[in-house]
């Protein structure tokens, strides 16, 4: 026989309507009694039908992800991350990326496939800005603060201060920025943590060089840098490249250059050196992002949380 709701609240001794309760994410549970049901779901296999939950509520604990590319490591480990969260709490995924008909056109998919809400992912967060649906719950990852909708960042600049921070301590006399696209917010507030980090040491800041979060604009950004002697990078692909121009122009890292990176990808440590960088935590993002977007549709108020990040150090600078 099919598991019931009412096998899995006697199995963990509670009531049938806290079952439901976590069996639709609702935020009104005690973590020790969610752990406790969900436990006795998993034991005897009690699995949410999701049609009759979507006739009985209106909703069909289905939630999407908008993002501009899954062509970067870290929005590749969001997705991840943000689809091991929604797992858990026993939603469905749909992910659509924006293309060139633009981000109304991502949420219009979003809406034929029947979401109850939306996380906006990190380049597509400034294109929602503008215009956020007024008929669909969201939250975006990595935007400024707005009250129209929730938001879960990293502290990008804490981070960023930290490597630099660590950096100057080495007794390089400045250190040169990789920065990551113009219009991202994330690289805008890696970049402010950089200044501010010469801003507390009381020292000029040099001209940040750009590129596009690839490890081959890295690369290419190295050429306008060849006396320096540390270089922060706005993510570990960039950084990456810049290791291989830098071992191009016959340049010891760490000995003639110091390298800091930021994301910590699963690889890091492979590189060579192994990469010195400000780590992300992508599963507490993905958490945080799915759990605020369960409790607005839940009825909850919008929110603003964000995620440390912490620096890292490995051969690449120490």
């Amino acid at each position: 026989m099919p598991v019931s709701m009412a096998d899995v609240a006697a199995a963990a001794g509670v009531s049938a309507q806290t079952v439901s309760r976590v069996a639709n994410g609702s935020p009104r549970v005690d973590p020790g009694t969610r752990a406790r049901v969900e436990k006795a779901m998993g034991d005897l296999g009690y699995r949410v039908h999701r049609a009759a939950r979507a006739l009985r509520t209106g909703q069909t604990s289905t939630i999407g992800l908008v993002v501009s590319t899954l062509a970067s490591v870290g929005n590749s480990r969001m997705l991840q991350a943000i689809s091991e969260a929604a797992a858990a709490r026993d939603y469905a995924l749909a992910v659509v990326t924006v293309g060139e008909r633009g981000i109304r056109d991502a949420f219009a998919r979003l809406r034929s496939q029947g979401v109850d809400g939306a996380v906006v992912l990190n380049e597509a967060t400034e294109l929602v800005r503008d215009a956020p649906p007024a008929d669909l719950h969201l939250v975006v990852v990595d935007s400024p603060p707005d009250e129209r909708f929730s938001i879960v960042q990293t502290d990008h600049a804490g981070g960023a201060r930290a490597a630099v921070e660590h950096l100057l301590a080495l007794g390089h006399d400045t250190v040169h920025h990789i920065a990551g696209p113009a219009r991202s917010f994330a690289a805008a507030e890696r970049e402010r943590g950089w200044r501010a980090a010469f801003a507390d040491a009381g020292r000029a800041v040099p001209e940040p060089t750009r590129g596009d979060w690839t490890s081959a604009s890295g690369h290419a950004a190295v050429s306008a840098m060849t006396d320096a002697t540390a270089v922060f990078v706005a993510n570990d692909q960039m950084a990456l490249g810049a290791l291989r121009a830098f071992a191009d122009a016959g340049r010891r890292v760490p000995e003639d250059v110091a390298v800091v990176g930021f994301d910590d990808i699963v690889d890091a440590a492979e590189y060579r050196p192994p990469l010195t960088t400000v780590r992300q935590d992508f599963d507490a993002l993905g958490a945080r992002a799915v759990r605020a977007l369960v409790a607005a549709i839940e009825g909850g108020v919008p929110v603003a949380e964000t995620v440390p990040a912490t620096l890292v150090v490995r051969s690449s600078a120490r």
